[in-house]
């Protein structure tokens, strides 16, 4: 697949050992250029690392110039890690701790993402701890979303932003601190909408919220993240959609409200991250068991909701329904006419994909695998349930190997200091410590 391709991905085959996570760099490039050509320019884009923290995947986006959002220490390492500046990096989340934003700021972090007016009295705080100054994102939560089928994450009670009423009622909140500057606003009112039109509203009315905050606030722009929401089929076959009148509409938007954006004033950026990796990895399992129970065919594999799928049930991802694709060269070409329960190799009937699938038939040995698993596959899983190992993760570049990993999970015993207050036990003075985590290490800059 060249790099400018819009398949749904990968088009060759991987035969080796399973479960394994395949993912094809070329069609992780291609994503991207696709998404490319439906915003508007000039603008950015950053790369939500929760969609796929392999450090391949978030280099080869970081090649292609994308920023790096990320919510977490864990990825922030990732991101490091895999090339990006600090400088580059969003840090967002409805919720950080003192340790957290002073490990960041620690690893030369400046721009941050906040969700409230105490979120901002915490940043101006740490910073000042390390006698710098930080740039932050205001995220809006206005009053009302775009009418949509995805995942709504404004418009109602939410830990993502500040209400409008609570920038009205105390501005000055988010705009006194000299150590915690407002650099711009941060909207994203839902995700994964395949709709144009529904996409188009939601991008308009996170423009229309934003020019009403910066009159609240009486500040200058320097940045408008206007979110994501782009759409990709998961676990089952599919392209990714279309938005061929997006960046027109959202441009005459912006000229209106906003007439320097086309010189960064405000620069406008965007977030993306199962579009630009779900078509680029499929999981591959193999066929350990088939049988027929009251009346069903069961088909159990050696890969299951501990390895996709497993957030679903969160509603963090869509509902779990994997079309399980057998390979032909190891697989008979009957054609899928029974109705087959696909379940996992997990001692619990939760570990159950499909109730009624149609799969062709298969035997034991036989190679299966899920298409569109490139985003929320592995970071989105059940992973320490039962210890089962880990899947592989290979990654490709076109029929080119470039690797294969395997991520392992162990037990490390921590040095934790004890603070002097204490409670009172129950019984003869015993003492119960409160105790502080250790503040998360990240490479030298």
């Amino acid at each position: 697949m060249s790099d400018t391709a819009a398949g749904p991905g990968p088009t060759h085959a991987y035969h080796g050992p399973t479960p394994a996570y395949v993912y094809d760099l070329a069609t992780v490039r291609a994503a991207h250029d696709r998404l490319r050509s439906c915003l508007p320019a000039p603008s950015e884009l950053y790369y939500s690392v929760k969609a796929n923290p392999h450090p391949e995947v978030v280099a080869t986006l970081l090649g292609r110039g994308c920023r790096a959002e990320v919510s977490s220490a864990g990825e922030l390492r990732t991101a490091l890690a895999a090339g990006v500046r600090p400088q580059d990096v969003l840090y967002t989340g409805p919720g950080k701790s003192d340790e957290e934003v002073g490990a960041a700021l620690a690893a030369h972090v400046r721009l941050f993402s906040l969700d409230s007016a105490h979120a901002v009295r915490q940043l101006a705080a740490q910073a000042a701890r390390h006698g710098t100054t930080a740039g932050y994102l205001l995220r809006v939560n206005p009053d009302r979303a775009a009418t949509a089928t995805g995942l709504t994450m404004t418009g109602l009670p939410s830990p993502f932003g500040a209400d409008l009423d609570s920038i009205r009622h105390e501005p000055s909140e988010f705009t006194r601190h000299p150590r915690a500057v407002c650099r711009g606003l941060h909207l994203y009112l839902a995700t994964n909408l395949a709709d144009e039109q529904a996409l188009t509203e939601q991008f308009l009315i996170a423009v229309e919220t934003a020019v009403r905050v910066r009159e609240i606030l009486g500040i200058r722009l320097e940045t408008l993240d206007l979110g994501g929401g782009f759409a990709a089929p998961y676990a089952r076959e599919g392209e990714l959609p279309d938005y061929p009148s997006l960046a027109g509409r959202l441009a005459a938007a912006l000229d209106g409200a906003f007439p320097g954006w086309r010189e960064g004033r405000p620069g406008v950026a965007f977030e993306a991250g199962r579009y630009l990796t779900a078509t680029c990895g499929r999981l591959y399992g193999r066929v350990l068991d088939v049988k027929h129970s009251h009346g069903r065919r069961v088909m159990v594999l050696d890969t299951g909701i501990h390895h996709l799928g497993g957030m679903a049930g969160l509603k963090r991802v869509p509902p779990i329904r994997p079309q399980v694709v057998t390979d032909p060269d190891t697989a008979p070409a009957v054609a899928a006419d029974e109705a087959t329960m696909v379940c996992g190799p997990l001692c619990t009937p939760l570990d159950t994909w499909a109730g009624g699938a149609h799969v062709a038939a298969g035997e034991p040995g036989d190679l299966v695998h899920v298409p569109n698993v490139g985003a929320y596959g592995l970071s989105a899983s059940l992973a320490l349930f039962l210890g089962h190992p880990l899947p592989l993760e290979v990654v490709t570049d076109g029929r080119r190997h470039l690797g294969t990993t395997r991520l392992t999970l162990h037990r490390t015993a921590i040095t934790v200091p004890e603070t002097t207050t204490s409670l009172k036990g129950t019984d003869d003075g015993d003492h119960v410590h409160r105790i502080a985590p250790a503040a998360p290490a990240f490479p030298a800059r």
